[in-house]
This record gives structure tokens, sequence and C-alpha cells, in this order.
């Protein structure tokens, strides 16, 4: 018989009737509240970070699980607390794993952001105070476009940017550049993107009949234009041949979807809800059902960087990542819209914010749509990321010759530090995130990390 029972009647800490600490009408709702509570608690970093130490001490008191159970049912949990916090000094523990492990090398810092929703926890830090509470004075610096981005990294106007995530991986290669070591501390967000259409393309949403349209990305070392050369390939267009791509800073795309000079754009949010609320386009198709959890953007900054301040890199890693946990938090997202809509962030209507991030939205054909991962905040920059951006570089001719893909996602992408200090935080881990590899499917398309060229050389059109 299964014990699927809401009443757990054959629970001995179940008492029927009620629930076992006497405040609930029944065992269901006693459940239901303390998981309501455990995840409150979730969405507290220094809560998480407290809660990760006192397991890690217990777990390693009772290296084998069985034998911390029995200890459990034979003494009770009042005592076993008793008992485990006179041996270890679970307070200290916790504070430790608080402290910044030094002092900090560099507490003035710029940094700079493309004013989009991708950026939402590297600008969301600073009105909430995340970057004081790590004893950094942080400038943020809204910049216009992705080229200046990289020139003032490279010369050092900048300590850290929001980068696009293919970028570090472009210059780490002289790609576009002199060549520099760049590193992807963490991804600022997944999805979060669409291809947005003039209003008058509402009856052409076949892409098959998109020859000679013109369409606008924001650069090149891009999600949005490797995702966008994927849909149309997949529909049996040359992107470079059959479609003119334009390399346009995003908050250009509505004057220019506006005056009639592009047909559409894939790009980040606001502005494909902006186009809606101007009625001047309508929502294609979200970037998610391209590729369901793809990254965008990244936080990322010089292997130098990282080398002459290590303190201050970790401070700035612990404000960022307790900025992704918080706005992970779908409960959050109202909030965090008000919070980036001013004009020295985003400059935006809230409203369109509020929309692209909590996911409920008009899509500019007189629907209201309600898609709660449009968009997303997983920091974890996953190696098998990296290794298909290489691919489609590789793919649409921006790189030449063999490529060591798996060196250099690992090179630049910091998963190591990433999963570190979640786990420090207390976060919540995948289990392929110890190896950092993971398959993927785009389009219905799988994508094996451990085959790169297989894929690459599996495509019908290409340029390589």
């Amino acid at each position: 018989m299964p014990d699927d029972n809401l009443y757990r009647p054959y629970d001995a800490e179940v008492a029927l009737g009620g629930c076992s600490c006497g405040q609930h009408a029944s065992q269901h709702e006693h459940d239901a509240a303390a998981a309501a509570r455990r995840q409150q608690r979730a969405r507290a970093a220094d809560t998480l970070s407290q809660d990760f130490v006192e397991a890690a001490a217990v777990r390693a008191l009772f290296p084998h699980d069985a034998t911390r159970r029995r200890f459990l049912a034979a003494v009770g949990k009042a005592t076993a607390m008793a008992a485990i916090a006179s041996v270890l000094p679970l307070p200290a523990l916790q504070a430790m794993a608080q402290e910044s492990g030094g002092a900090l090398e560099k507490k003035h810092l710029n940094i700079g952001f493309i004013p989009i929703n991708c950026a939402t926890p590297l600008i969301m830090a600073d009105p909430l105070g995340l970057y004081r509470e790590q004893g950094l004075e942080v400038t943020l610096q809204k910049t216009a476009g992705w080229a200046l981005v990289r020139d003032r990294v490279l010369n050092g106007e900048l300590d850290a940017s929001h980068f696009l995530s293919p970028m570090p991986l472009a210059i780490s290669m002289g790609l576009g550049s002199a060549p520099q070591p760049m590193r992807v501390a963490t991804i600022q967000n997944v999805n979060g993107q669409a291809i947005t259409l003039a209003l008058k393309h509402r009856n052409n949403r076949d892409p098959r009949n998109w020859k000679g349209f013109k369409f606008a990305i924001p650069f090149e070392f891009s999600m949005h234009n490797f995702l966008l050369r994927y849909y149309l390939a997949e529909h049996g267009l040359d992107p470079d041949r059959d479609v003119q791509l334009r390399v346009t800073p995003p908050p250009e795309m509505i004057a220019n979807l506006r005056a009639g000079n592009i047909d559409g754009f894939l790009g980040p949010d606001p502005f494909n809800q902006r186009a809606v609320y101007d009625e001047i386009g309508f929502i294609h198709i979200l970037s998610k059902d391209i590729w369901d959890g793809h990254p965008c953007c990244a936080f990322g900054l010089s292997a130098e960087f990282i080398r002459a301040n290590p303190n201050t890199y970790a401070a700035l890693y612990r404000a960022v990542l307790k900025a992704a946990a918080m706005a992970s938090d779908p409960a959050n997202r109202p909030m965090i819209a008000k919070a980036i809509a001013p004009q020295n962030y985003l400059n935006q209507p809230e409203v369109v914010i509020r929309q692209a991030l909590t996911g409920r939205y008009a899509d500019g054909l007189g629907n209201v749509c309600d898609v709660p991962d449009r968009a997303d905040f997983a920091p974890l920059p996953w190696y098998s990321m990296a290794v298909w951006m290489l691919t489609q570089m590789q793919r649409w001719g921006y790189v030449k010759g063999e490529l060591d893909y798996r060196g250099l996602a690992e090179q630049v992408f910091l998963l190591t530090d990433a999963r570190r200090l979640m786990q420090e935080l207390g976060e919540p881990l995948p289990p392929q995130a110890q190896i950092g590899y993971r398959k993927i499917r785009v389009m219905g398309r799988e994508f094996d990390p451990a085959q790169p060229q297989a894929y690459v050389d599996g495509f019908a059109i290409r340029r390589s």
C-alpha cells in the first residue's frame, strides 16, 4: 500500500486529528507552513550561509547519514542540538563564513553596464546596498554600446562590467580587439530576449518568407546574434546572404523600428516590451522558445584584476551572487523593476520593465501572456554554455581552424569560483555543476559538449 496519505497516519512523529506542534488543523497544514518558512529563509543569503555552515558541521560529525538519524532518534532533536553546540562553536564558524577573508585591495570600483534588464543583478546591488555591505564603494557607469564596454575594460577605465556572455571569450582570443585574458564570473541572466517584428509584419510570421528582411542585433559576439542566426538557418535562410544583420545599440533599436529602417530585432528587454508599449512592434517569439535556459549577459573582468585584487574580487562576487539570488525569486521582481527603472539606471517606464521581468505581458497582437520564466537569473557559468558559443563562432566564420573548446571554456568561465562561493552562501547547486558540462537542446537539436566539432559539421548552413 503506497504511503502517500496527506495526514501520514503511519508516521510516528505525526499527531492524527491535528499536527505534531499542535498549532495546525492537520499535519498537511503543518508541513505546508514549515515549507513556507524554509522558502523564506532561502531568500536571505546570510541566513542561507549560516544554515549551510551548520549543516556542514553536523555532516562532519556524522559522515554517515544513517548514524546521524539513529542518534537523533535515540536522544531527540533538542538534546542533539545542545550536545552538538557544546562541542562545536557554531556561531564562530558562521561568523567566519561571513568574513571577507582579508583586507580589500581596492574599495572604489567603476563597473560598467548597458541599460537593459540583463544587467539587473549588477544594477540592483547598488540601490539595495549589497556593494556597501561588502565594504565596496561602487560607481555604476552607464555605457552606450558593447564595443565601448570592451574598450573601456581593456584600457582600465572600468574595473569590471556587464558583458554579453560571448564577449570575454572573443576578447581572450583577440577577436575584434587586442587579445587580453578575460573571465566570466557569473551569468547575469538566462532567457529574457525575444524576436520583435514591426507591426506591418503581423501577418507574416513564417521565417521562410523573410528574405530581404533587415534585423538589428546588439553586437556580433552576442547570444542575440547566434540565436537569431540559428533560428533563421533552421528555417532555411542563410543569415549572411538572405537577410541583413545590423549591429545596433539596444536603445536605438526602437527608433530604427519606428522609422522603418529595420523589420525587426532579436534584442534584450526591456526593448522588446518597449516596442509593444509604443505600439510599433509585436513579440514574434521569446528567445526561450529557441533555447530554454540560454545564457545572455555575464559579469566579467580581466584575469589581471583578479590576480591583483583577490579579496576585492571575492567581495564583488558575493555582492553579485546575493543580488542574483534575490532576482531569481519571482516575488521580488516588481520591487526590482521599481529599483532599476530610474533615469540613472534603465530610464524606462516601470510597467515595461515589470512586464518583461515577471513574464505577464502584452505581446502587441492583442494577447496578454503569462510566461513566468520569460527571464530568470541563474548565475552559474556552465562550461557547456561557453563551448556552445564557441561552436557558433566557428560555424559562422568568426574563428578559423581547430579550437581547444574545452580548454578555452574552462579558462574563461570561472565555474569553480562560482560553485565555491554559491556553496558558501548556501545557494543550491545542481549535481552536474560538479563537472560543469550538461547537454543542451536548441530548437529540438541536442548539443553534446563532448562532441563540439561534430555538432558544427552537422549544420547544412554554415561558413566553416
